[in-house]
């Protein structure tokens, strides 16, 4: 995900690189997540960066930096060998409330940045700390099992990180109004739609975390409550979900992560008044399958905002198979078989 922020911010703001720094236990850059730039470039330069020069400014007094010229900046400490010229910059702290887990930055635009591509970076970055906030919380849930402490968790996520999310939700939304360009609005609105995504699934998590009866919370009751959580059109819904216990971790992220944007894409653009999600295990692969029936749309009128490109680079991520079928008038299929 963060890499993913990341990298929209990048694109939305017209940077030719991004880059994403967390912070360690010492106060120093623990990870390093860079976009823009391939990996034998990375490998040419060498050691990735651990916060020294402007980008330690950054962390010394996480306030945001603006310059036309990184070179110009009293804090600039000069690149490594081998590395991309560099010259209009921001920096932005990503943090969640008042805690700072580490910082974003945009380099390389053409012209230097505006107001409105700092505000754009702050949004995406307020982003990333939500998601860093919200794993090192269910970290901690790992380690405990007192009720009390659950409690406390499950307020934390829903005061600090979900009020964030929905407030940077909103200044984004706020932000198209004053956007020309088509391709720009649309790489926010999808941005929004991520967002809407992350705060259900951090609602559904939350749920789990206060069930006084923790073997109801199975991986099927959990996705199914998500499921109706998005569904709050009065769509009629038909749930067969097999097979989701036996899945390893990351492709039960995976499936969950797929349903509900497929779920989410139906309830928003297809008005349908019934949706159907069918899970199961075949062999050694899980098939997925989310079809409605509502409007349907042509191939040549998919729009990066409707999710598709997010759908199918999920399950060809996990090394599975993408399939989706729609004509207007006809409703959706869209379907994922996945390698266990």
């Amino acid at each position: 995900m963060l890499r993913d922020v990341t990298d929209v911010a990048r694109r939305t703001t017209g940077a030719a690189y991004g880059a994403l720094g967390v912070l360690g236990a010492h106060g120093t850059l623990s990870d390093f997540i860079y976009t823009g730039m391939s990996s034998h470039q990375a490998d040419q330069i060498g050691r990735l960066p651990i916060g020294k020069g402007v980008l330690g400014t950054l962390i010394r007094d996480p306030r945001p930096i603006v310059v036309d010229d990184i070179a110009s900046h009293e804090d600039f400490s000069g690149f490594p060998p081998n590395h991309p010229a560099m010259h209009s910059f921001v920096g932005v702290p990503v943090r969640a409330g008042d805690q700072i887990f580490g910082n974003l930055y945009l380099t390389e635009k053409p012209g230097g940045f505006s107001e409105e591509d700092l505000a754009t970076a702050s949004a995406m970055a307020a982003i990333a700390g939500g998601a860093v906030s919200a794993t090192r919380l269910r970290a901690r849930l790992a380690q405990v099992a007192v009720l009390e402490d659950r409690e406390r968790i499950a307020r934390d996520l829903h005061d600090a990180v979900i009020q964030d999310l929905f407030a940077t939700g909103l200044s984004l939304q706020g932000l198209i109004m004053g956007i020309r360009e088509d391709t720009v609005r649309v790489r926010i609105d999808d941005a929004v739609e991520r967002i809407d995504m992350a705060i259900d699934a951090l609602r559904t998590f939350i749920f789990g975390l206060r069930r006084e009866e923790p073997t109801a919370h199975t991986p099927a009751g959990t996705l199914e409550a998500s499921i109706r959580r998005l569904c709050t059109g009065g769509e009629a819904l038909d749930l067969r979900l097999d097979g989701l216990g036996s899945l390893p971790a990351d492709i039960l992220d995976t499936v969950n992560g797929f349903v509900r944007e497929a779920v989410s894409n139906a309830c928003r653009h297809g008005q349908p008044a019934t949706i159907s999600v069918n899970t199961g295990v075949v062999e050694d692969q899980v098939e997925v399958m989310v079809a409605d029936d509502g409007l349907g749309f042509a191939e040549a009128d998919v729009t990066p905002g409707m999710g598709i490109t997010n759908m199918r680079s999920r399950v060809v991520a996990a090394g599975g198979r993408f399939v989706l079928e729609s004509a207007p008038g006809a409703g959706t299929t869209v379907r994922a078989s996945i390698p266990v």
